[in-house]
């Protein structure tokens, strides 16, 4: 590669952006070269004060509109050695503008991409430690000294399950053979207290057979319900019940 076009890697090697050939180049090139030194070294800071300062995830648009755009900007090649940066006026001017706002548009770019992942991350481990408290919590109430079992006919030939346990003031439903809910639709539980339905969370829409921790203490609850919901459940039955069952009391 000429000189004249290594000084233009500036914001490329700043962003690692190199590919081997021209990495090895552009940086022989930067041991003789002070001017593409300085500006490495501000593009560089720059990079790494907007990589950690992003707290949210760029649009998904972002980074092909930067590529994009970028093609679209003349990179001027100096005529005499690296010319001088000027405040902002003339083609030297335009074009470090241009390169100072490519890098910031990247480095905001994937400094974003970087926290999107990360946050992906946690949120998977919570799901995962979330779904090992409830299988810890569910095999304690069924293997609970006090455990109470009551069973029964469901609709549409299905057999239901709910086990008690007054010392763990838990209770687990077990579905065999259950029809899947209409599309769009789920299975919601619900504690029967005294008449008044309250929320014990959604069963599986895909499983025919589950195993559900009701959420919640059962407290004075005497029995159960299974309503059909919206996806994601509601705050009160909006359709009749499906199935009705009374807890254990011997």
């Amino acid at each position: 590669m000429s000189t004249a076009e290594l000084h233009t890697l500036t914001g490329a090697y700043a962003l690692h952006a190199l590919p081997d050939t021209e990495l090895r180049d552009f940086e022989r090139h930067l041991a003789d070269c002070e001017a593409c030194t300085q500006e490495v070294r501000e593009l560089s800071a720059t990079a790494a004060r907007l990589g950690l300062a992003v707290a949210e995830t760029p649009p998904r648009e972002m980074r092909d509109r930067v590529l994009r755009e970028i093609t679209t900007v003349r990179q001027e090649a100096p005529a005499h050695g690296r010319p001088e940066r000027t405040g902002g006026s003339g083609r030297t001017g335009r074009w470090y503008a241009y390169a100072l706002a490519a890098c910031v548009a990247a480095a905001a770019a994937f400094g974003g991409v970087a926290v999107w992942q990360n946050q992906v991350a946690q949120d998977a481990r919570q799901e995962a430690d979330r779904a090992q408290r409830q299988s810890e919590e569910l095999a304690q109430v069924i293997s609970a000294p006090d455990a109470k079992t009551s069973s029964g006919e469901l609709t549409g030939g299905a057999h239901g399950t709910v086990v008690v346990s007054e010392s763990r003031n838990r209770a687990v439903f077990l579905a065999s053979g259950m029809e899947r809910p209409p599309s769009g639709k789920v299975y919601q539980l619900w504690f029967n207290d005294a008449g008044t339905m309250r929320s014990a969370g959604l069963m599986d829409p895909k499983a025919s057979d589950d195993a559900v921790l009701l959420d919640g203490p059962v407290d004075r609850a005497s029995g159960m319900g299974i309503t059909v919901e919206p996806a994601g459940g509601s705050a009160e039955p909006t359709s009749s019940p499906v199935a009705l069952m009374d807890f254990p009391t011997a």
